[in-house]
């Protein structure tokens, strides 16, 4: 029998610390939660490889590494606020779950929704929820957020999205420059968002972000 367990602790010593992932609460998280769980049966034997995954309507579970390094540098705090959009099938939400105090997951697919609520409350995962709607208009309902991910490459980033930070918010993704896949910080201090470059990423698109008024950065 396939053995989980040390697959994932495999993943972070040898995927993720090795790229300078040390912040202590993102390690404890990608440690705890079992990413198998929240991929198809066809799917839970590659859980673990070091790459993005295909999964249903052209869509994608980031790897592992690149999440990570998104995570950290969000420096996400016990009593945050988080909003992860395009969660898919979930595992960025049960990570955020394991470090901030509230999250909300978006995913504009019923069918991953449905799987999300399954998964996460087989976790017994209680600090967050995923909601059916626009990944271009995120959720204001829930609004303003400490920390926002959207996991898929952006051609560019909504205003909308961007409005829907708090002060001292921080939001995580990945932009498309020229074809090439930029992670990018995005931070609210003042009233005035200001935003850099932090590391190359190739991550598949997000289609709902390829074109949209967006921020400029």
């Amino acid at each position: 029998m396939f053995d989980f367990e040390q697959a994932r602790q495999n993943m972070v010593e040898c995927q993720i610390r090795t790229v300078r992932v040390t912040d202590a609460a993102v390690i404890a998280a990608l440690r705890s939660v079992p990413r198998e769980a929240f991929l198809p049966a066809h799917l839970k034997g590659i859980a673990y490889v070091d790459e993005d995954l295909r999964l249903d309507g052209g869509r994608f579970m980031m790897e592992p590494m690149v999440l990570a390094r998104l995570l950290q540098a969000a420096e996400i705090g016990p009593g945050d606020t988080a909003l992860a959009i395009g969660c898919t099938r979930g595992y960025a939400v049960a990570l955020l779950s394991r470090i901030a105090e509230t999250v909300v997951g978006l995913e504009c697919d019923p069918d991953f929704v449905a799987a999300c609520d399954q998964t996460l409350s087989s976790l017994g995962v209680d600090n967050a929820a995923v909601i059916e709607g626009k990944l271009e208009e995120g959720y204001s309902r829930q609004a303003p957020y400490d920390v926002i991910l959207i996991e898929g490459r952006c051609g560019a980033i909504p205003s909308q999205i961007v409005d829907q930070l708090a002060e001292g918010g921080r939001l995580i993704a990945v932009v498309d420059e020229g074809g090439v896949g930029k992670a990018l910080l995005m931070r609210r201090s003042g009233g005035v968002v200001g935003s850099r470059i932090l590391f190359d990423a190739q991550v598949p698109r997000l289609k709902a972000f390829d074109r949209a008024p967006a921020f400029q950065f």
